[in-house]
């Protein structure tokens, strides 16, 4: 009798089950793509969590609507009524949006009768990722050529693409020195082109279905050259800029009048082969030494900018704000510049040939936005008001947050995103390029271990960056519990405390990267603890002699040896100063923070969440090594300007104790890391900066520059005056 109950009880479970599998039928407006795309995302999610998808009356009804009266540009409003729920955008992007909004609902576990109503609104316009394809690259190195075979395949960039649109980035720009020939066979000069008409054929269906691929997700896309540059085969050919075949980036410009008629014709036959493609932008600088800033803005208004016109569509231009004031190539910011260039981007807009505002580019604090929030500089130096006051019309300003720092650590301080973009936002402002010019996200060369790992690509091993960055861009306001959910959707109640993990651990970067001053990509690697040394011109674990004397990039910060000076003379900084004693309480205060926070954590049955645990931790080390580092460095300093011993003996203690905390990173990122390829700097005797191609990083190769700070604290001298 007992197992007749028991099959009985079975069987209801069962009935039970398809009785509550509920339909859905969604209305759109199925001759658009980016309808369809939305519809398609969401069909996909319904049917995973169980539901089934009708195209008659069904049990529930999700309705899309378009309404750009009451809704603004990439807005949208998600509302119920019983079964039906209205997905209505003020514009096919904002569509999309609510859309994916949903989406996420669902994958949180929400079911559709609970799905909540909201409505959002983008807070800056311009949200756009820096891509710099691995052909013809800005750099020539094996960090970047690693990824030809991976860029070169459609299923990486529709997942890439993915990504972009889900976190709700909206322009996706690419670079390369010289692109056009990669997407068109000129016409008029077909002896420019390196390829065979079979390998023309390939590049272009690429380059289309990128393109179409972004269109379908409403993600605007840019083509972005450097200049002035030319192909080898078009050089040979015409005896032109034969003095830079291999393509480096700060030579003499060649302004021959056939290179200013190829150019333009080049950017016109690419606007109008590539009928979606969004639009351009351009640079000042690279491959145009010897030049003024005027005879810069000359060369790019009689080939770009004349290119664009030509076209026979309007199209959009990011016009990145020139860095240089001289004729050097890496020259210095003016006044007078900024006065030339504002006049010069007004002048552009008057042609009436550029959709919506000119988008003008300034990199935040040079190449390393990930320090403090505070602008603190720009590639070149300092930034003067030109560009802010009065308020422009015909442009809006973007921010250029490159990330130079970190490539392999998982990274996410959402308190610090926020504020980076709430604090900047004025009213000239108009969003923010985010990315990297000496890494591209998408082969994973950094795991050892690839088994029984659900990542494919290197974006996806960054998902927390790329979803900070993307959706508090698109709405500050977006609260952590949103980035917190994300953690439990992939590893249940283990990824419960994930996020305050990484915010602790991963804020190490942005307390060095404050405290030491840096400019261009190679003056500081963060995750690595390594910087340009100026004498060698290598790029060098950071030694304590040069942590004691390098100033900070945040003028809030105190260096250890102007500390030491005032404390020594009796001085007194004010409280809003964060002394390196002051900042080393931090560090601690942090990292233990973190780690306690995942001790408990059980990985074994998941690697995925095994690399999530041990980058919170790697960064937790290598922030207690910066901490003692910096303990040692005032201990150092102390010694050298008193010679009082027991100075020096802590700062040989404090040293000791930074190497057994580098011990412990190598410990946990050895078993988990290949040795990577890098993009460093080698000089050959004679000749022009070249990438060295055989550099490889791992903690553990630095591991003797690490102890040799223990022996220059041991053989350190009392510098009597």
């Amino acid at each position: 009798m007992k197992r007749k109950i028991n099959i009985v009880l079975i069987l209801i479970s069962v009935i039970n089950f398809n009785c509550f599998s509920q339909s859905v039928n969604i209305q759109f407006d199925k001759t658009s793509e980016q309808q369809l795309y939305a519809a398609s995302k969401l069909e996909k999610t319904l049917r995973e969590n169980n539901y089934s998808i009708s195209n008659s009356s069904a049990d529930n009804e999700i309705q899309f609507n378009i309404d750009s009266v009451i809704l603004g540009n990439e807005s949208f409003s998600i509302s119920t009524n019983k079964k039906l729920i209205e997905i209505t955008g003020g514009d096919e992007r904002g569509l999309i949006y609510g859309a994916l909004s949903l989406v996420e609902d669902l994958r949180n576990g929400i079911e559709l009768q609970n799905c909540i109503a909201r409505n959002e609104k983008p807070f800056l316009s311009f949200r756009t990722i820096k891509y710099d394809l691995p052909w013809d690259t800005y750099r020539h190195s094996y960090a970047l050529d690693i990824h030809d075979q991976t860029c070169r395949d459609t299923s990486y960039w529709e997942t890439f693409l993915d990504m972009m649109v889900e976190n709700r980035f909206n322009g996706l720009s690419l670079w390369n020195l010289h692109p056009y020939t990669f997407l068109i066979k000129p016409k008029n000069f077909p002896e420019a082109s390196p390829w065979s008409d079979i390998e023309m054929k390939e590049w272009q269906m690429l380059f289309h279905s990128i393109i179409r691929m972004a269109d379908e997700r409403a993600i605007d896309t840019y083509i972005i050259p450097f200049n002035i540059f030319v192909t080898p085969e078009f050089a040979k050919a015409h005896n032109v800029a034969m003095d830079n075949l291999e393509h480096d980036y700060y030579v003499p410009g060649d302004t021959s009048e056939i290179i200013k008629q190829y150019t333009r014709e080049c950017v016109t036959q690419m606007l109008e082969e590539y009928p979606k493609l969004t639009g351009m932008g351009l640079t000042l600088g690279e491959g145009m030494g010897g030049m003024t800033p005027a005879q810069r803005e000359e060369w790019i208004r009689e080939t770009i900018i004349e290119g664009m016109r030509l076209a026979n569509r309007k199209s959009k231009l990011i016009h990145r704000i020139p860095f240089s004031s001289t004729t050097a190539s890496l020259g210095t910011t003016s006044k007078d510049t900024e006065e030339l260039t504002r006049k010069i981007i007004e002048e552009e807009a008057e042609l009436g040939c550029f959709e919506g505002p000119i988008w003008a580019d300034l990199k935040f604090n040079w190449s390393h936005a990930h320090s403090t929030p505070n602008l603190m500089k720009v590639h070149g130096g300092k930034l003067y008001d030109t560009y802010f006051n009065p308020d422009p019309d015909a442009y809006k300003i973007v921010w250029t947050a490159r990330n130079e720092d970190f490539f392999c650590l998982r990274w996410g301080v959402p308190s610090f995103v926020r504020q980076h973009i709430t604090q900047n936002k004025q009213s000239y402002s108009g969003g923010y390029i985010i990315g990297s010019e000496t890494y591209i996200p998408a082969k994973d060369y950094f795991t050892k271990d690839t088994v029984d790992i659900p990542w494919k690509y290197a974006f996806e091993r960054q998902w927390l960056f790329y979803k900070l960055w993307g959706r508090l861009l698109y709405n500050p306001a977006t609260p952590d519990d949103v980035f917190k959910a994300e953690f439990i959707k992939r590893y249940g109640s283990s990824g419960r405390n994930l996020l305050s993990a990484f915010s602790h651990a991963s804020s190490t970067q942005l307390k060095l990267a404050s405290i030491f001053d840096c400019t261009w990509d190679f003056t500081l690697y963060g995750e690595g603890m390594m910087a340009l040394d100026n004498t060698t011109r290598r790029v060098d674990y950071i030694s304590i002699d040069r942590l004691i004397n390098q100033p900070p990039l945040d003028s809030n910060y105190v260096s250890i040896a102007e500390y030491v000076s005032t404390q020594l003379t009796g001085g007194k900084f004010r409280e809003n100063k964060i002394t390196p004693d002051r900042l080393a309480t931090m560090l601690v205060k942090d990292c233990y923070l973190a780690i306690d926070l995942v001790k408990e954590i059980d990985f074994s049955q998941n690697k995925a969440l095994k690399y999530e645990v041990y980058d919170v931790a790697a960064w937790s080390y290598l922030g207690l090594h910066l901490s003692e580092k910096i303990k040692g460095g005032i201990n150092l300093q102390k010694f050298r300007l008193t010679g009082d011993e027991s100075d020096r003996k802590k700062a040989v203690d404090h040293l000791q104790s930074a190497l057994l905390y580098w011990d412990k990173l190598i410990e946990i990122t050895e078993p988990l890391y290949n040795e990577m390829p890098l993009q460093h700097l080698s000089q050959q005797e004679g000749k022009p900066w070249k990438e060295n191609y055989n550099l490889r990083f791992h903690w553990k190769l630095i591991r003797p520059d690490v102890a040799r700070d223990v022996e220059t604290a041991r053989k350190s001298e009392f510098r009597s005056e």
